[in-house]
């Protein structure tokens, strides 16, 4: 198995982020497989969706209107809200196994790979790619 770590500036701010290009880069010429993307964070996840054309939005909205960022969370710390960020990776995963052949990333017209991050309190995120060969 191959990894290698990304670093995501994600801001202060909630983002839906882009990291199709970075993943289909990595998994360029490796053949057949699966290609799996993780954030090893508590408070982030990733999502395959359509993105640029108001999806990521959306999403952004959903996931306020779900889990909203209020003083309901028993889990405190933080920017007000903050606890809803803990329970987000339940509803996004922090992972995806997307399926490789002939080196290329396997997403359909409209997928885009991408890592979701509410919590305004880490500006920073690590996504590890590992590519387990077939």
């Amino acid at each position: 198995m191959e990894s290698t770590v990304l670093t995501v500036r994600t801001g202060d701010r909630e983002v839906v982020h882009d990291l199709t290009a970075e993943c289909r880069a990595w998994v360029r010429g490796r053949g057949d497989g699966l290609l799996n993307v993780f954030v090893p964070h508590a408070t982030a996840g990733i999502a395959v969706l359509e993105t640029g054309a108001g999806s990521d939005a959306d999403l952004l909205a959903a996931l306020q209107e779900l889990i909203p960022a209020d003083d309901r969370w028993a889990h405190r710390h933080g920017s007000p809200g903050h606890g809803r960020s803990h329970v987000m990776p339940a509803l996004i995963p922090p992972y995806a196994s997307l399926p490789v052949l002939g080196g290329e990333l396997q997403l359909g017209t409209w997928q885009s790979v991408t890592l979701v991050d509410v919590n305004v309190d880490n500006a920073v995120r690590e996504v590890r790619l590992s590519f387990l060969q077939g």
